[in-house]
């Protein structure tokens, strides 16, 4: 286990085949089932039905809740699925996180008066002289990050309940050096006085989504690699991830493989990044 770190389980989420099957078929027990599982081994909840409507949101945040005593994050861009959810919600079993808003979405920042929420905010868009752009730098990252910050201080919600999320994506196809953006946006936040005591969070499943399962000790796992993520980024504030109950994420020794890898990796561009994953992974 990794200290003063809490993972979001991220299973209830339509974009997985097994709980879209659940929820097109209504099966509450199903349903029931995979939040106690989780539970387990979870600090929240993550809940998201897609583009269902935001009644059946509100209905999954009732429910869920019935079922286990964690706070949930609610996973929806939607503000007015949100604000349905949030007032389903009950506070009673701790605040909630409302995943995400993102400097195009300020106007759910609003929300917060509804019910006081824990926001994900996400920096890999910005607003820059009235356009939309992608960050693509992590100067351009921070920058979003800053904005973001000055909103939620606006909005009556503290740095300490602020979770920051960079954008995270596969290292097995990541020829833009994605990584190497996050975890230089990560220094720079955390050398930033203005930050203290900010948190950050990824899905941290989409980082070796795509690769293939690496055999360890007889086993074929994929966590070396998202372990390894983890220690490198959660001396910076990387404190929270969206991930799986069933994968053992651990904080690596520095010479273990999977860290000498991703070490590389920041000092590599373009396809020379997958290349020396594809050598970690054969």
């Amino acid at each position: 286990m990794i200290p003063n770190f809490s993972l979001i389980g991220e299973s209830i989420n339509d974009s997985v085949p097994s709980t879209h099957a659940l929820f097109e078929a209504n099966d509450m027990e199903g349903i029931r089932a995979l939040a106690q599982f989780q539970a387990e081994k979870s600090a929240y909840i993550d809940v998201n039905v897609g583009c269902r409507s935001g009644e059946f949101l509100a209905e999954m945040v009732r429910f869920v809740q019935s079922a286990v005593d964690l706070p949930l994050s609610i996973d929806t861009p939607d503000p007015e699925m949100a604000e349905l959810a949030l007032k389903a919600y009950d506070s009673a079993k701790g605040m909630p996180i409302l995943n995400s808003i993102s400097p195009l979405r300020t106007e759910m920042f609003d929300l917060y008066k509804i019910c006081p929420f824990r926001p994900i905010l996400l920096i890999t868009e910005n607003r820059v002289n009235g356009e939309e752009i992608m960050c693509h730098t992590a100067e351009e990252t921070y920058d979003a990050a800053r904005f973001m910050l000055e909103k939620a201080h606006d909005a009556g919600i503290p740095t300490s309940d602020c979770i920051f999320d960079p954008g995270v994506a596969p290292i097995g196809t990541d020829t833009e050096d994605n990584f190497k953006r996050l975890y230089r946006t990560m220094e720079m936040m955390h050398a930033d006085p203005d930050f203290t005591g900010f948190h950050a969070s990824v899905g941290l499943s989409n980082f070796t989504v795509m690769l293939p399962p690496r055999r360890t000790n007889g086993e074929l796992v994929k966590t070396p690699l998202e372990s390894a993520f983890l220690t490198l980024t959660n001396p910076l504030g990387m404190d929270f991830c969206i991930g799986s109950v069933r994968r053992k994420y651990v904080l690596l020794p520095e010479e273990h493989d999977a860290m000498k890898c991703l070490r590389d990796c920041l000092n590599l561009e373009g396809y020379d990044v997958l290349n020396r994953v594809m050598e970690f992974c054969m």
